[in-house]
């Protein structure tokens, strides 16, 4: 007597949707430079999960403003700021500890400052401006929070870098730019070492067993012009909004620029060490994971980086537990 076919399951995995996100009540993340820009909707979109969401902002004011639109556009979001100066590396175990928390589910390393023209600035450590905020501050800060994220299985750490670092190449003996001092360039050298980072500190963390994963994400082309209006965070007029129409075909809005980051957060099947950016030739469109860029998988420079920037901080991101 044959056996009856068994009918194929048609149950399929579903998309990714953008404007569904999955639930995540009980979980914690925090979002650096989540008062503005593509921060601010990492941050919305994060809220619209039920999940606690905390900008870390060191403008308090700005901050509040984007509390107020988030829970306009999210309501019962459970939102909240956090002071947090990426450009003051000794306050940053004090921000830390100020979040009250004993475990932390994901943090998208999301702030960046760029400077249009020059002179060069410092900190008051002494560290150029770019490179001391986007880069070094938050691999202080990836430092302070490893407690919290090690502590928490299948934590995520993003690191969002950008399109300006796909053309540059790191100069490992100057980093701080004190001898080729070019805004363009060093700011794009800058994100270039964030995402550098993100990749190294995957490989440290799979090399000593945690469940914790580093993702790199990039926003792709996301223009103001092309970006919905949250007043009083951003606000668009009519003409701005038209003048933007015809860059649509090529790029999109910082709403859409943070896809990438969110998805990264959020979605199970993301796996330390990939790169998730927008679908449309990296520009545009809903995120996925794309093929690293060459200078990206250079792991003796991101390993020399790594002791550099250890060198500059007294901090190591991968043993601070």
């Amino acid at each position: 007597m044959s056996s009856v076919p068994q009918p194929r399951s048609r149950t399929q995995p579903q998309p990714w949707d953008v404007h569904r996100l999955p639930r995540a009540e009980g979980r914690s993340f925090l979002v650096t430079g989540g008062n503005a820009g593509i921060g601010y909707f990492v941050a919305e979109q994060l809220a619209g999960t039920g999940a606690t969401v905390v900008l870390g902002s060191r403008d308090a004011t700005k901050a509040e403003a984007a509390l107020a639109s988030i829970r306009s556009h999210v309501p019962g979001a459970r939102v909240r700021h956090l002071r947090l100066d990426l450009a003051d590396l000794a306050s940053l175990k004090t921000s830390v500890d100020a979040l009250g928390l004993d475990r932390l589910d994901a943090v998208v390393h999301n702030a960046g400052v760029a400077l249009d023209d020059p002179p060069r600035r410092e900190t008051g450590d002494g560290h150029e401006l770019m490179f001391a905020t986007n880069h070094l501050g938050h691999f202080v800060l990836t430092g302070r929070l490893a407690p919290l994220l090690l502590a928490t299985p299948g934590s995520r750490i993003v690191t969002t870098g950008s399109f300006a670092a796909k053309t540059e190449r790191l100069d490992l003996d100057d980093l701080q730019s004190t001898r080729d001092y070019r805004p363009k360039r060093t700011y794009g050298r800058s994100k270039l070492a964030q995402m550098l980072f993100g990749f190294e500190l995957d490989r440290r963390l799979r090399a000593a067993g945690s469940t914790t994963r580093s993702v790199v994400v990039h926003p792709g082309g996301a223009l103001d012009s092309l970006t919905p209006s949250r007043p009083p965070v951003s606000e668009r007029t009519t003409g701005e909004r038209l003048r933007g129409l015809p860059l649509g075909l090529l790029v999109q809005g910082k709403e859409a620029g943070a896809w990438p980051a969110v998805r990264a957060v959020l979605d199970p099947d993301v796996r330390g060490g990939q790169m998730w950016g927008p679908r449309v030739f990296g520009l545009r469109g809903r995120p996925r994971a794309e093929p690293l860029w060459d200078h990206l998988a250079d792991t003796a420079t991101a390993a020399r980086l790594w002791a550099a920037c250890h060198d500059l901080t007294g901090v190591d991101p991968a043993s601070e537990a």
